[in-house]
């Protein structure tokens, strides 16, 4: 009879912490995909230093002049992962109109340059990447969780960013706010 109480009791126990990680994970869930976030910045946000492949320097004012859409990614993170395709497609759909800089945070330990580019070559991504190798767009820009993907108009103001993954209806929010 008590060893029969004690799995009662064990089995109550585990039901209830089931139930209590669901509703956790449920909510947690519904913050990650919290929308788009609109900020309407009437200056431009300040500039980074970031690299290409070659290791040529490259900022942010190097684009001005039409859109950006500016995603910041690592090839280990599983939520930049599931949404690179939405990316690709998006860049050969909008790729002339719109200008795609998905900035690689690379630390040199967990994400290098070299599988990075493995990872995009694995799976025949062709959007424009730069490479944060110094950390220095992430600090301008305080990203402290990937992904993050930023709308920012042709003079450099951001009109809304997206924090964790992003959905194709979120997609096309932020870029319905580059016609506004």
């Amino acid at each position: 009879m008590k060893n029969m109480k004690q799995f009662l009791g064990l089995t109550l126990i585990l039901v209830v912490f089931v139930a209590g990680s669901m509703l956790m994970y449920n909510s947690l869930l519904g913050k990650m995909d919290g929308g788009l976030t609109e900020d309407d910045i009437s200056q431009p946000l300040p500039d980074f230093t970031v690299y290409d492949v070659m290791g040529t320097e490259s900022h942010l004012s190097d684009y001005l002049g039409k859109p950006i859409i500016l995603n910041f990614w690592a090839s280990w993170c599983g939520p930049c992962k599931s949404e690179m395709p939405l990316f690709q497609s998006t860049y050969e759909a909008y790729g002339e109109e719109i200008q795609f800089l998905l900035v690689n945070s690379t630390d040199g330990k967990k994400e290098t340059v070299a599988t990075a580019r493995q990872y995009l070559m694995d799976n025949g991504y062709t959007f424009p990447v730069l490479y944060d190798t110094a950390g220095d767009a992430a600090i301008t820009y305080g990203i402290y969780a990937l992904p993050m993907t930023l709308f920012i108009d042709e003079e450099g103001c951001l009109l809304g960013y997206v924090q964790g993954p992003i959905s194709e209806e979120l997609m096309q929010k932020g870029i319905a706010l580059f016609g506004e």
